[in-house]
């Protein structure tokens, strides 16, 4: 009974570890946006620099929070970051959503989700691989 008590309490820091690191990507992805705002405002950053740089910043997001997520995990690097690369996808197309006041589902969102579970898995076992070393 003991040992039970003591997997459902692992399993349940894990989940909490992918959610806070979740969170900590899309904090990230916000500050990251909005620097990237303030650069495009006062210099002639040409409109095509624009998608691949949000790419770029995604990229270090889901790094990130799956750095933050894997803190106190030492093995499942893969899938511990394809749920946060996972929940990080939903919570960021979430949130943009609400600040831009437009709610579209399409193959545009599936892509990016699909994107962010890949980067997360990705990630994950990189990011579980530097903590062996």
């Amino acid at each position: 009974m003991e040992s039970t008590t003591l997997s459902k309490n692992k399993n349940n820091s894990i989940v909490l570890n992918i959610i806070k690191g979740s969170f900590w990507g899309v904090a990230f992805s916000l500050v990251c946006i909005l620097l990237f705002a303030f650069v495009i405002k006062f210099t002639s950053i040409s409109e095509n620099a624009i998608s691949p740089v949000n790419q770029i910043i995604k990229v270090l997001s889901i790094f990130f929070a799956c750095f933050v997520a894997s803190k106190k995990i030492n093995s499942h690097g893969w899938l511990v970051g394809i749920f946060v690369g996972l929940i990080y996808s939903i919570l960021s197309f979430l949130i943009f959503s609400v600040l831009d006041g437009h709610f579209s589902v399409g193959i545009n969102v599936l892509n990016d989700i699909a994107f962010g579970s890949v980067l997360g898995l990705i990630s994950g076992i990189i990011t579980i691989g530097l903590r062996k070393k």
